[in-house]
């Protein structure tokens, strides 16, 4: 089980990603867009810089939604290696069968 801290962090990224989207994305618009002048693109850069840093999507880290794993995670199942085999022999997954020899 991964530490609470860790997962809580977590979740505090993603609502921050999801709170700052819209605006990161005006901005970012702004600062591509070759048919304005220099100084508006870069002033929309200083405004980018200037949110938070883990507003960013590319600070978000894929954890196991039942343990908060951050490793060895199936992005279809959003669960860890661990706990698929676990569900998996308990049968608790459907159309998974364990195999063993």
């Amino acid at each position: 089980m991964a530490k609470k801290s860790m997962v809580e962090r977590e979740l505090k990224r993603q609502r921050l990603v999801a709170q700052y989207a819209a605006k990161r994305a005006a901005l970012k618009e702004i600062a591509n867009d070759e048919t304005k002048s220099m100084e508006e693109r870069f002033k929309a850069r200083l405004k980018l810089a200037d949110l938070p840093r883990n507003s960013s999507a590319t600070r978000l880290h894929n954890r196991c939604q039942l343990t908060g794993r951050p490793h060895a995670y199936y992005r279809k199942l959003k669960i860890s290696r661990i706990m698929l085999r676990e569900l998996g022999s308990n049968g608790e997954i459907p159309g998974l069968v364990k195999s063993s020899w």
